[in-house]
């Protein structure tokens, strides 16, 4: 996630959603056409509520990201955000998997 900031009109400094799922979609699709298994990623997250990355199903918009923007660095996914991003990932390995067992 490191590198893929934004400026929100309002200054903030913030990512989209769509760009990091865009970003681990062309990650796996590397490593499968290179057949090589990925390590693992990397993604700025919290637990907490935060409005700090724009977009996920339970969209965040420019205009929300001041109500929670409590990040003193780098802006994370909120919990929502994060699952959503983690479930993608487990349903494309499970899908490469069932691909695999079933050749």
């Amino acid at each position: 996630m490191h590198g893929n900031t934004i400026s929100a009109p309002c200054g903030l400094k913030t990512r989209s959603f769509d760009a990091i799922r865009a970003e681990l979609r062309a990650f796996f699709d590397v490593h499968e056409q290179a057949g090589s298994h990925p390590g693992g990623v990397h993604l700025e997250m919290t637990g907490q509520n935060v409005t700090e990355c724009i977009g996920g199903s339970k969209t965040v918009t420019f205009d929300d990201l001041s109500s929670r923007y409590h990040t003193c660095c780098d802006p994370r996914l909120n919990a929502s955000q994060s699952l959503e991003l983690a479930f993608a990932i487990a349903a494309r390995l499970k899908k490469k998997r069932d691909r695999t067992w079933n050749n």
